[in-house]
């Protein structure tokens, strides 16, 4: 009874480049939906990861990205394109999905916007190799048929920032 519309607006300066950890819009609580501004730098990448609770829609405002999904098992079939300024592509729910700026000179930027208010986000490679306590080396090893010194050397990477 007491809704007016201010309720519904975010003077949120999605025309200016932002600290991506920092550009989601709170004043979209308990609507249901998420958006958020990414900003890539040249070369720059949003890794493999997953929304488990949401679809994504990801729309190019500048720039150039590739990007793309997989597929569940068994077929594991990526779906990739190259987007240009004013293009759309649509990750489905819990799908892994990546972003890529291919350009090396020029940054890009993009608007997700998400089908839930809590999509939730699990970097994959922050998951397996930077998990705590550590999944051990010789489950890895073997997943990923490599040597156990290769997994050793992934899981003491920096994980917690690898993607910004």
């Amino acid at each position: 009874m007491h809704v007016n519309a201010d309720d519904f607006f975010k003077a949120a300066e999605l025309d200016k480049p932002r600290n991506t950890k920092d550009s989601k819009l709170p004043g979209l609580n308990t609507l249901g939906i998420s958006l958020a501004r990414i900003d890539y730098a040249p070369l720059g990448e949003n890794p493999p990861h997953t929304h488990p609770r949401a679809t994504e829609i990801l729309t190019v405002l500048e720039g150039t990205l590739y990007v793309g999904f997989v597929t569940s098992n068994p077929n594991n079939t990526l779906f990739a394109k190259i987007l240009h300024k004013g293009d759309v592509f649509v990750f489905p729910e819990g799908l892994i999905h990546f972003q890529f700026n291919p350009v090396h000179d020029k940054p890009a930027v993009a608007l997700a916007a998400l089908s839930s208010q809590n999509p939730g986000v699990i970097t994959i490679a922050n998951a397996v190799f930077g998990s705590k306590p550590p999944i051990s080396d010789d489950i890895l090893a073997k997943a990923f048929q490599v040597e156990k010194g290769t997994i050793d050397w992934l899981q003491a990477q920096f994980w917690e920032s690898n993607h910004y």
